[in-house]
């Protein structure tokens, strides 16, 4: 019998209650067995008659010979799926961590295999034939957001289980329902967010943790100032390729120059509609802004240039493209219940709201970076986790934050400040990666592993960047 069998077998004589032997099969084709399991938890635990929910995982046994605690995968987003970030391309990523203990592809709540929730589709429309009127987005939103309230407490969910903390307080159930005296995290984006919380409210249930593009408790909505300094470091790389270069010239003075020019003038568009039917649509300065915070990677970031220098020269068809497939021209709006409630409890402080209004009138994300945050701020005031909440995460374990310099979401100078607190970290910089940088280079997964066994880890990694225009 092989090792891995052999570690198999042990792994299935000590598995928790509920488990289930699976072969699991990612994306690529590649098959691995693994097992699938269930915990129940309240939905709502402060409600003792809120209805119980299930948390799905999937578990990959250790194949190391001396296992650690359970790495717990905390999936992005808020929405995001383990169980499904496992298939993907960072399939291989999460083979590698087995090394070090069993690793836990978890679907938080709402998400994945866990208890689904239903999208809340209102009957709020947008008026897409002309530029809205001052505020009318926002009042849109929020009168979306009371209806879907609603909507989703008459379909028997309580709402109010759909917070960060009630997430951590899952984390400590997963923990005790997997045997294990403490837990490993492994989190990127939102789910670093979950794991701050996590470190602030359980630490003696926690031991090692990996955050990537990090974001912090009261950084659920991003400065846009920041987004405007990414932008340049863009430009700045864009500069480097001669090619590039001669297409876009200066980035920032492009996208000033186009969203000027839309502000005047909007595109008279003609979009299908959802049964078929042309819409009028226009195409305005905001829309582009809220395309532009969607560039958070630097591949990303090539058709958003191909984008302003289609409109700069005077070609819709892109934006036409974009716009039909990005909203959804003629249909109502619609919430998702685990992302919408997440952000709208984790909310913005005051003062950081303050500061995201005054910078959003000269940014060229606006106050879209975020959206539909912090528009639905306070929109249901009951939920939203208050100021202590937000106060950054002491801790003092070992942590590795990994940051990308070209991470057009969640910005290196945000990721250093949700760091303070943390007296033993170990920060890597990976140069030229954006916000989805596991995968950008073997390195990564070996400065991850390094930082697993206790030993040294590079301060630097540095990535190719993508060519942003095809060579001729």
């Amino acid at each position: 019998m092989s090792l891995a069998a052999v570690l198999f077998a042990v792994s299935l004589a000590a598995a928790p209650p509920g488990e289930t032997p699976i072969d699991f099969t990612a994306e690529s084709g590649e098959t691995v067995a693994a097992f699938r399991g269930t915990l129940a938890v309240r939905e709502h635990r402060a409600d003792p008659s809120s209805r119980m929910i299930t948390l799905s995982y999937v578990r990959f046994p250790a194949t190391g010979a001396a296992p650690g605690d359970p790495i717990v995968y905390l999936a992005g987003g808020p929405g995001g799926s383990g169980s499904r970030t496992a298939a993907g391309r960072r399939f291989p990523l999460f083979m590698a961590m087995r090394a070090h203990g069993d690793v836990i592809a978890f679907d938080q709540r709402g998400t994945g295999e866990s208890t689904p929730l239903p999208d809340c589709r209102t009957d709020i429309r947008l008026d897409e034939s002309r530029p809205p009127a001052p505020g009318a987005l926002t009042a849109a939103y929020r009168d979306a957001a009371v209806q879907c309230r609603s909507f989703w407490a008459g379909e028997g969910i309580a709402i109010e289980g759909y917070t960060t903390l009630e997430s951590v307080a899952d984390l400590s159930d997963l923990r005790r329902h997997l045997g294990a005296e403490r837990l490993d995290l492994w989190g990127i984006s939102y789910g670093s967010h979950l794991a701050f919380a996590a470190m602030k409210t359980i630490p003696a249930e926690l031991d090692q943790i990996i955050i990537a593009s990090a974001e912090g408790l009261d950084q659920t909505v991003k400065l846009p100032s920041r987004a405007d300094a990414f932008i340049d470091r863009l430009g700045a790389a864009v500069r480097t390729q001669p090619e590039a270069a001669a297409a876009y010239g200066d980035v920032t003075d492009l996208m000033r120059r186009v969203q000027a020019r839309l502000a005047e003038q909007p595109l008279r568009l003609t979009l299908q509609g959802p049964d078929g039917e042309a819409v009028d649509f226009v195409f305005t300065k905001d829309h582009l802004q809220m395309l532009t915070g969607y560039a958070s990677d630097p591949g990303q970031a090539i058709w958003l240039l191909q984008l302003y220098a289609s409109l700069d020269a005077g070609r819709p068809e892109m934006a036409a493209a974009l716009a039909q497939r990005v909203f959804n021209p003629g249909e109502p709006i619609t919430l998702s219940a685990m992302s919408t409630a997440m952000d709208v409890a984790s909310g913005i402080s005051p003062a950081r709201l303050a500061r995201v209004e005054a910078e959003a009138g000269t940014s060229l994300v606006g106050p879209y970076l975020n959206f539909p945050m912090p528009q639905l701020a306070g929109v249901w005031p009951d939920m939203d986790l208050g100021a202590a909440y937000r106060e950054e995460a002491v801790y003092d374990g070992p942590v590795l934050m990994l940051t990308g310099t070209l991470d057009g979401r969640t910005f290196p100078d945000g990721q250093s400040e949700a760091a303070a607190g943390l007296s033993d970290l170990t920060a890597v910089t990976v140069v030229n990666a954006g916000h989805n940088l596991f995968m950008t280079s073997p390195e990564v997964g070996a400065a991850m592993d390094a930082f697993m066994r206790g030993e040294p880890v590079p301060g630097q990694i540095t990535v190719p960047l993508p060519a942003f225009v095809e060579r001729p």
